[in-house]
């Protein structure tokens, strides 16, 4: 892969655009040209708006002379062809505001699973990305298009949303970082609900650095958002260089690497002694509420919710949904209510638990996922012998941290032998995104597996 200005993180392009040494409009000239060059292979995007882009990056230059820094339009299908003939969107999702009120260029739409309802990124219906890293593989999901973009270096950063691991499970797949925000740090006013109790919204980056940058402008109380936190917003490129040093880090075993590809436990073995040798203190961890027991209740939450918020918006176009889909909101009319408070319980006691837990540690350290992306249309998978179902396999150590609401970020530490990118998933204290993307960050300076790039 050759480099230029698209290849570049979004921190070194900021650095780049305040010392004059390039504009807006030629960044966004490369970015679009390296689009229209390599996406062809990938179809990361669903939209591209060229034109919006370019206007939008002239602004973002006559802004940045003044000295100041700074999708309407486009039709939301939310990953499905039950949305195709819908109007095109009126005004922005808060999330989109804030990024074109800090200079952001927004080039266009991806794909992703439909209506965000999986973890492969596999989507019949308008497309599914092409992962970077292998043809034959997933590009983890539901943000697919946001993931295999950033990878490709079609684009510097993308935002996902993650409900079950929708951010982290791309960002793992892709080799990228990806951050899940706590609950309530960024704003939801805008996106199409899919779990009104779990929906997070962050970036897909190439490094913590980035997502550090973004989440600056991202994170912060809307009133549009009734689940909007007041919690005031650090700055956290500043926080980022406080090192390893005194940090605590602890590994709850257990469940988290019971069952798992034999290639991925070594991987994490050695990020775990790359942050010792930096500095961190890592130890083992017990969290006994989790269990498979915890998995069945993110189901039971998500079909709940799902249904609930979806089955209104879609009526009577239900026919143009995928088998998949179908299949869920089938599967959604057997949760009882009964079903529904018992993994509320479970979802409070796990809480409860890992809050205890990070009192004695930093943060919390786990795989991203216990395997790396599987192949298109693998439905099982035999993982130390056991054979799971795929979705199950994916989600195991994303879904916790949404049942939680704790910030928790996936970043590249290795790779298989075929070469396909393997995760580490960093996990802080509520509204601790500081220490996650500091720590993170810390690793991507004595790592450089978040700079290998995929074959062209």
């Amino acid at each position: 892969m050759t480099t230029g200005l698209a290849d570049l993180s979004l921190a070194e392009l900021r650095r780049a655009l305040r010392a004059r040494e390039t504009t807006a409009l030629t960044v966004t000239e490369a970015v679009l040209a390296r689009v229209q060059e390599r996406d062809r292979r990938v179809h990361a995007f669903a939209t591209i708006t060229a034109d919006g882009a370019l206007a939008a990056a002239r602004a973002a230059d006559a802004a940045l002379a003044r000295g100041s820094a700074g999708p309407q339009g486009v039709v939301r299908t939310n990953g499905s062809m039950a949305f195709e003939g819908d109007a095109p969107a009126r005004t922005d999702a808060t999330v989109v505001s804030r990024l074109r009120a800090a200079g952001a260029v927004v080039v266009g739409t991806t794909h992703m699973h439909e209506l965000a309802f999986g973890p492969t990124g596999v989507n019949p219906g308008l497309g599914t990305p092409t992962n970077p890293w292998g043809a034959d593989r997933v590009p983890g999901g539901s943000s697919s298009g946001s993931g295999a973009a950033v990878a490709a270096r079609l684009v510097p950063a993308a935002l996902g949303t993650d409900t079950g691991g929708s951010i982290r499970v791309p960002a793992s797949f892709c080799g990228i970082s990806g951050l899940k925000p706590t609950y309530g740090r960024v704003s939801r006013a805008g996106v199409t609900p899919l779990s009104w109790t779990l929906d997070h919204v962050g970036p897909l980056t190439r490094t913590a650095e980035d997502a550090a940058l973004l989440l600056g402008v991202l994170a912060g109380h809307d009133p549009a958002d009734p689940t909007s936190a007041r919690v005031p917003v650090p700055d956290y490129v500043a926080l980022l260089e406080r090192g390893l040093p005194g940090v605590r880090i602890g590994v709850p075993r257990g469940y988290c690497l019971e069952v798992a590809d034999p290639e991925v436990v070594p991987a994490f073995d050695r990020a775990l002694a790359d942050l010792r040798s930096a500095g961190a203190t890592v130890t083992d961890v017990a969290l006994p509420t989790l269990t498979p027991l915890t998995a069945a209740a993110l189901g039971a939450i998500i079909l709940t919710e799902a249904s609930a918020a979806l089955e209104p918006l879609i009526g009577a176009r239900r026919e143009c949904l995928g088998i998949e889909t179908h299949i869920y909101f089938e599967f959604a009319k057997v949760v009882t209510a009964s079903h529904y408070v018992a993994a509320q319980r479970l979802r409070t006691r796990l809480y409860e638990e890992m809050r205890a837990v990070l009192e004695r540690v930093d943060l919390l350290a786990t795989p991203g996922t216990v395997l790396p992306a599987p192949r298109i249309g693998e439905l099982q998978v035999r993982l130390d012998g056991v054979e799971v179902g795929t979705t199950d396999a994916i989600t195991r150590l994303t879904g916790p941290f949404n049942l939680t609401g704790l910030p928790a970020l996936a970043l590249p530490c290795g790779f298989t032998r075929g070469g396909l990118p393997i995760s580490l998933q960093l996990v802080g204290r509520p509204f601790a995104e500081a220490d996650v993307l500091a720590v993170g960050h810390a690793y991507q300076r004595a790592t450089n597996w978040h700079r290998r790039l995929p074959p062209d």
